[in-house]
């Protein structure tokens, strides 16, 4: 009786997988951008940009939801003019936060706006804030893969002078490094790969896979490339991981994959204090001089 019970809980769980394995794969797939577009975030500390384009990529989404429109063109379109706009403001004040700060509640208040005025299926209106599970079908994960591998492609490229212009912009001007270029196609790339996100985790919660992979990458390692494969990895498996948790109950994707991401991220600040406890008993007693 166990094993026939068993067999049929597998047989379920198969059934429900074949339902969300776009998402699964699109999950995956915006991981693995995520763990290379969140090391550049994370130097730039732009986890607030991202929060803004975000909130501005749903405004986009949501407008083209109401006009029976593709909800992925209109949120890459929402993304992408709050990323070149905030790239254009922040250039000359160099005040990206404020900037951001002043965008964000215009964007959202113009989604709520949009949503009020949608008279269909709510499951829609809440998918733009907090994902869907079951909502990418085969053309969407097509042009969702696509998106992602041309931004992974386009920072693999830029790899060098993006990340020189990260760390230090003034050193990488004096260089001869067009810090200026680079950030505009940052931002541009940012803005797409916020699009992309919102369509698996939802607006309002699009920092779990740009963000916070590569914050807790950065917790355990300082080399570029390990930083790199590890938040490609925790990216990776807090996306995948969430959905497979998710299909088997009735709570939304995002508490899963946040959850998640929350986890491995305490999980790697516990390993960096208690690396650095143990380099700080390992160091040699300090000897006053002779006076």
């Amino acid at each position: 009786m166990e094993r026939i019970r068993s067999s049929y809980t597998l047989e379920g769980y198969w059934d429900l997988f074949q339902l969300v394995q776009n998402s699964v794969i699109t999950a995956a797939v915006l991981g693995l951008m995520g763990g290379i577009f969140g090391v550049f975030i994370a130097l730039r500390r732009a986890g607030l940009v991202v929060h803004g384009i975000a909130e501005i990529s749903f405004a986009g989404a949501a407008l083209f939801l109401l006009l029976g429109l593709n909800v992925v063109a209109g949120s890459a379109v929402g993304a992408v003019a709050a990323a070149v706009l905030i790239g254009v403001l922040s250039l000359r004040d160099r005040e990206v936060s404020a900037v951001t700060a002043v965008l964000m509640p215009f964007g959202m208040g113009l989604g709520i706006l949009f949503l009020h005025l949608y008279q269909g299926r709510s499951a829609n209106q809440f998918g733009l804030l907090t994902g869907q599970i079951v909502g990418v079908d085969d053309i969407q994960t097509r042009t969702l893969v696509t998106v992602a591998v041309i931004i992974s492609v386009v920072l693999v490229l830029l790899w060098r002078p993006l990340l020189f212009a990260s760390v230090d912009p003034e050193l990488a001007a004096a260089r001869g490094v067009n810090t200026s270029v680079l950030s505009m196609i940052f931002m541009v790339l940012m803005g797409l790969a916020v699009a992309m996100s919102v369509q698996v985790v939802g607006a309002l919660l699009v920092l779990s896979l740009l963000v916070v992979p590569a914050a807790a990458a950065l917790k355990v390692s300082h080399r570029p490339l390990t930083v790199v494969l590890l938040a490609m990895g925790f990216g990776v498996f807090s996306a995948v991981a969430g959905i497979m948790i998710a299909i088997t109950g009735t709570i939304p994707i995002s508490p899963y994959i946040t959850t998640i991401s929350f986890l491995i991220y305490l999980g790697c600040l516990l390993v960096a204090r208690r690396r650095r406890r143990v380099s700080i008993r390992k160091a040699p007693p300090v000897i006053p001089a002779a006076s």
